[in-house]
């Protein structure tokens, strides 16, 4: 079994963003050779997020945002660490940090309107994603 391990980088431009990384993993993949397997999508920031959701109507982003900002909203009287980022940190933990896509016949097993997004909840910033790439 091959484990091969990638690191891209991500620069976001608005404090909460929803980037889609489905091609960057994809040629990742097809770069590894890995036909069957999975690959794990990991986001080492803790506030942001990687998520699967719709890549073919942009509305759906903007709806993901704009909920997350009214269930967890930017300030809030009864937040007590000091960044100005608790909320970050909140949608962080509630997306999670990574996504696992199986390999099949050299692509990735999403459905057909599914993409894997990197989240930002306190950007602008640079940031990475580590893809990691198991099987034969």
């Amino acid at each position: 079994m091959k484990i091969i391990q990638k690191e891209l980088g991500v620069s976001t431009r608005s404090r909460t963003e929803m980037v889609d990384i489905t091609g960057r993993v994809e040629a990742a993949v097809r770069d590894a050779g890995v036909r069957s397997g999975d690959v794990i999508v990991f986001c080492p920031h803790t506030t942001a997020a990687i998520t699967i959701n719709e890549n073919a109507d942009p509305s759906v982003v903007h709806d993901m945002l704009m909920v997350f900002d009214e269930v967890i909203p930017r300030s809030h009287p009864g937040y007590r660490h000091s960044e100005g980022n608790s909320d970050a940190h909140c949608k962080s933990s509630l997306v999670g940090c990574s996504e696992q896509v199986l390999i099949k016949n050299g692509t990735l097993s999403l459905g057909t309107w599914q993409g894997i997004y990197f989240c930002e909840f306190d950007g602008p910033r640079n940031r990475k994603v580590v893809v990691q790439i198991r099987g034969e």
